[in-house]
C-alpha cells in the first residue's frame, strides 16, 4: 500500500467550515455518540466535509478535530489511513475509481482504464484540463457479478465497456450524470439476457 500523503500547501485551503446543512448533519453524529466517546464520529464528520467539498483539506482534518476535541494527529492517521478519503482536490464533476481486481480485469478493466488515460489524463489523482473529471484504481467495490464495473462517488456504474464507458464520462463532462447500475439493462446480478432459471412461479 502507498504512503498517503496530503495534497501540496499551494492547493490547501486556509480554513474550512460546514455549511448550514452539513453542520446540522455534524452534530446529529456526534449526538449519536455517549459522553466522552464523540472521537468515534471522526469518520462521518471527515465524510460530511467530503461531501461538501469533493475532497479532505488539511484544514478540514483539524476542523473535524477541533469540534470532537481529539488530538489533531488523531483525526489525521485516520483521514490518511482509510482511501474513501481524497487527500488532494478531484474532478468537480466525477471522481473515477476503477475496479482493478481480479473480476473486473478479467471482464474488462483495463480497457476502462486505458479510457480514463485518454480522457481524462495519463495519470491518476490528476484532473483533466477543465478540471471536471479525475480518476483512479481502486480495490474491490463488491459489484464483481457486473464486471467491469467503476464507482463515480457513491454511485456504481456497472457491465461497461470501452464504449458505453466513454459515453458515461462525456455524460458527467456535461453535468449530466447517467442512471447509475447496470449500464445493459441487467436487473440485479441475473445472467445477461435475463434469468435462465425459476422463471415460473411454483403452483401450490
Amino acid at each position: 500500500m502507498s504512503v498517503r500523503r496530503l495534497a501540496e500547501a499551494s492547493v490547501q485551503p486556509p480554513s474550512f467550515a460546514y455549511n448550514a446543512e452539513k453542520a446540522a448533519e455534524a452534530r446529529t453524529w456526534i449526538g449519536k455518540y455517549p459522553e466522552g466517546r464523540q472521537h468515534s464520529a471522526v469518520i462521518p464528520l471527515l465524510m460530511l466535509a467530503q461531501d461538501q467539498e469533493g475532497w479532505v483539506s488539511k484544514a478540514a482534518i483539524e476542523h473535524v478535530a477541533d469540534m470532537l476535541g481529539m488530538p489533531r494527529i488523531r483525526a489525521l492517521e485516520v483521514a490518511t489511513f482509510y482511501t474513501q478519503f481524497q487527500l488532494k482536490p478531484v474532478g468537480t464533476r466525477a471522481h473515477v475509481q476503477v475496479c482493478g481486481t481480479t473480476p473486473c480485469m478479467l471482464r474488462g478493466a483495463e480497457a476502462l482504464m486505458e479510457v480514463c488515460r485518454s480522457k481524462i489524463h495519463h495519470d491518476q489523482f490528476h484532473a483533466n484540463a477543465s478540471g471536471t473529471l479525475s480518476w483512479e484504481e481502486v480495490e474491490c467495490l463488491g459489484a464483481c457479478v457486473n464486471a467491469p464495473m467503476v464507482m463515480i462517488f457513491k454511485d456504481t456504474y456497472e457491465d461497461l465497456t470501452p464504449e458505453s464507458f466513454e459515453k458515461l464520462l462525456d455524460a458527467f463532462k456535461d453535468g449530466k450524470p447517467p442512471k447509475p447500475g447496470s449500464q445493459i439493462g441487467r436487473q440485479a446480478s441475473c445472467p445477461e439476457g435475463g434469468p435462465t432459471t425459476l422463471k415460473e412461479l411454483a403452483k401450490i
